[in-house]
């Protein structure tokens, strides 16, 4: 039993992929334009999100500055989640909402884009936080599930929506790391070419 339970948990996943390409590809794009429109006009990449999608935006910052999958100029891009002397400091000072919103006000300027991860789209701290970037003239990336929740009814037509059509949070955020991983994908394709199959996959820990 449980070895098929196992099994099904990856098709249900490769399903959901599958059934989320068309429809996703459009944003997905318009996405990484957006990204890359941002870090090449002098702007950076902002993120944010709670509990698993606070790691998903954790490690679309590092492979920004890092690299994704192949060598690049750093690309300027900051994880709000990752200092806990922040976190912990605005929590305890004002309040847990206001925990991403206090850095994009400080940190975000007209030209950047916040990029936010909510599987719900109802995550509290996270709507400040877009409309925080709206103040500062920045372009909001939202990745969510379901139907996009309460974030969905703050996005601007200059935004950009992507919207994972699945109820459950593990299927949600296994398609945003794919999501993510398009979007890198893409700008180092933008930026460097396709890469040239005959040159060595250098393994990255990450």
């Amino acid at each position: 039993m449980l070895l098929q339970r196992i099994q099904q948990q990856f098709i249900d996943s490769a399903d959901l992929k599958y059934q989320c390409a068309q429809a996703l590809a459009p944003v997905v794009e318009a996405a990484t334009n957006a990204v890359l429109a941002s870090v090449t006009g002098g702007g950076k990449v902002l993120t944010c999100g709670n509990g698993a999608s606070a790691a998903a935006a954790q490690h679309f910052a590092a492979s920004f500055i890092g690299r994704y999958d192949r060598e690049r100029p750093e690309l300027a891009a900051f994880s709000l989640s990752a200092d806990a002397a922040v976190l912990t400091g605005i929590a305890n000072d004002f309040d847990v909402s206001s925990v991403y919103a206090r850095q994009v006000r400080a940190l975000g300027q007209a030209g950047d884009v916040l990029l936010a991860l909510t599987t719900s789209g109802n995550s509290p701290n996270v709507l400040a936080a877009v409309q925080a970037a709206h103040e500062r003239d920045m372009t909001v990336v939202a990745l969510t599930g379901a139907r996009g929740g309460q974030l969905a009814l703050l996005l601007r037509d200059t935004d950009v929506h992507i919207c994972v059509p699945h109820d459950l949070a593990a299927r949600i955020l296994e398609v945003h790391h794919l999501v993510l991983h398009c979007i890198c994908d893409g700008v180092d394709a933008q930026l460097l070419g396709l890469p040239d199959v005959s040159t060595p996959h250098i393994e990255s820990d990450s």
